[in-house]
């Protein structure tokens, strides 16, 4: 597995890696920079309201450990009226301000983390990744979410090896409900106050036309009893910006891309 993903990279004269701070950028980070070093491979992180402040903590210190060539740019997309308007095929949009404002600041061949698993579900970043002549290294050598958590292991990844998938937080929002900082801002800090409440293993908090829903993995949501989400509802209440507050906060079984609301090319 490995063997085929390094022959993939060694096959990149000059690489540019797009590094989120999930399992699957981390892992083909760190490996490209072990095997080319830091002549042929540079980092590049997004800093935006939708990613999650840890997420970019944990780049600058696990880059800092590694030596990584670290670009840290603000890709725009919140600057772009397709993107706020969040429709279904919002990641395009996001994707595309992503590799457009990488392309600029680099020459070098571009990098994305997908793995083979990726391909099965609703991607329209993928559109815009292959406009940009993006390359995906662990697609290329056929492995999939499970081989990059191996993968992250045999490098001594440690806690970044059994990070929980956990797409942007603009994911959490409804198609056609507008993509506002102050939203994402809410929403993240609804997830963390439910994960110290909870210790769930899945928690998404959507804003929906409905109200705002807490998602859970089954054993959570089945654990946590009416008085303890009536609880949770007062303190997540307490956290919602002026244009959420009032709506009615509810519970449901999580359910992977239940925001996007719409037809799916």
């Amino acid at each position: 597995m490995s063997e085929r993903l390094e022959a993939v990279l060694r096959g990149i004269e000059a690489a540019a890696a797009a590094v989120s701070g999930g399992v699957d950028s981390m892992t083909l980070a760190t490996l490209a920079h072990r095997r080319l070093g830091p002549e042929r491979v540079t980092m590049i992180h997004a800093v935006s309201p939708a990613v999650p402040p840890e997420a970019t903590t944990r780049v600058r210190e696990h880059g800092a450990r590694e030596g990584w060539r670290l670009v840290l740019l603000d890709a725009g997309e919140f600057a772009d009226a397709d993107y706020r308007r969040n429709p279904v095929n919002r990641c395009y949009f996001c994707k595309t301000n992503l590799y457009g404002a990488m392309a600029r600041a680099t020459s070098r061949q571009l990098l994305s983390g997908t793995n083979l698993d990726d391909l099965g579900e609703y991607r329209p970043g993928l559109e815009a990744a292959r406009e940009h002549g993006v390359r995906h290294p662990f697609v290329e050598a056929e492995i999939d979410k499970a081989g990059v958590r191996a993968l992250a292991r045999s490098l001594g990844l440690g806690g970044v090896a059994e990070l929980p998938s956990s797409p942007c937080l603009s994911s959490r929002v409804e198609t056609q409900i507008a993509i506002e900082p102050e939203i994402l801002s809410a929403i993240h800090a609804v997830e963390r106050l439910v994960v110290r409440r909870l210790a769930p293993k899945t928690a998404r908090c959507r804003v929906r036309r409905v109200g705002v829903v807490i998602e859970l993995d089954p054993e959570t949501l089945a654990a946590a009893d009416a008085g303890a989400r009536d609880a949770l509802r007062g303190e997540i209440a307490g956290l919602l910006p002026p244009a959420l507050a009032g709506r009615e906060i509810g519970f449901a079984g999580y359910r992977n891309g239940s925001a996007f609301v719409g037809p799916r090319a």
